[in-house]
């Protein structure tokens, strides 16, 4: 796709129903993203997810769909430990999840651990730019290269992970300028998240592109629908309903044959007690 100039559509999904609409869309891709701590668990960073709920995500996503690749998020934590370690997850991810692939974040400093797991028959995402699993020690999320040295060291780290073997690379956060450059000197796809238009594909955060996100979205977000305000309205109609006594209709009603009208005459709650007090 890259060759040919056609652009990769990627998004993100966390379980059955969300994975079976992005499909049907047409997306190539679906990240089980570690931003699901964030949009799905209520935390304040990506962080806090686990291992383990990324497992049990992909497995849900991976349920949905035959026809996206899904990459699975390696989560803060799970790939700091040494090769050993970094191998273990990224194995459960694929074998218990059912992750096509993995990504990882950082440049040339993760190199050897994308070699590592290339060599271990996984394939690997790259992913350079802002990487909210360093936002302490970065300071926050700043946008990277937008100076000259920041600029190279982003296509150094670029192609370290490239020969290492990753298959495509993940572009945050980055000036649109220098991520058309970076794209251009890659024989691999880059995937661009908040890095202009040169990239080879984009993805964003499922819940900002249907407006179901809570909290401030980033400003390279673009919010195609109102989920969060169409769920808003349908509650409060259903609770509206439920007061005025107007749910459940007849029609949401199950009905059963005509009964006698003492037909409960004969059930007495004090016969029940001797049983409850043996079965306790």
């Amino acid at each position: 796709m890259k060759q040919d100039g056609q652009p990769i559509l990627s998004l993100t999904a966390y379980d059955y129903p969300t994975a079976r609409l992005v499909d049907e869309a047409g997306f190539h891709v679906i990240l089980v993203g570690d931003s699901m701590a964030n949009v799905v668990l209520g935390h304040a960073s990506t962080l806090k997810i686990s291992i383990d709920q990324l497992i049990s995500a992909t497995r849900s996503v991976k349920r949905a769909v035959d026809r996206p690749l899904v990459v699975s998020d390696m989560p803060y934590g799970s790939y700091h430990l040494g090769t050993e370690e970094t191998v273990r997850n990224a194995l459960r991810l694929v074998r218990e999840g059912g992750a096509q692939a993995v990504k990882l974040e950082g440049g040339h400093k993760r190199a050897s651990l994308v070699q590592d797991l290339v060599e271990a028959d996984i394939p690997v995402m790259g992913h350079i730019g802002i990487l909210p699993q360093s936002v302490h020690p970065r300071g926050g999320y700043k946008v990277q290269g937008r100076t000259v040295e920041e600029a190279r060291e982003l296509l150094v780290d670029a192609l370290a992970l490239e020969a290492a073997g990753a298959f495509a690379l993940v572009l945050e956060g980055v000036p649109a300028q220098v991520a058309a450059r970076i794209t251009d000197r890659l024989q691999i796809p880059t995937i661009g998240i908040g890095a202009g238009g040169g990239c080879d594909g984009q993805i964003l955060v499922f819940h900002d592109v249907v407006g179901l996100s809570l909290g401030p979205t980033p400003k390279f977000a673009r919010k195609y629908a109102d989920l969060a305000g169409n769920i808003r309205k349908a509650l409060g109609e259903f609770a509206e309903d439920i007061r005025a006594q107007n749910f459940p209709s007849t029609a949401e009603t199950y009905a059963c044959k005509e009964l006698p009208e003492d037909w409960d005459a004969s059930v007495k709650a004090q016969s029940l007690a001797p049983e409850i007090r043996l079965r306790n």
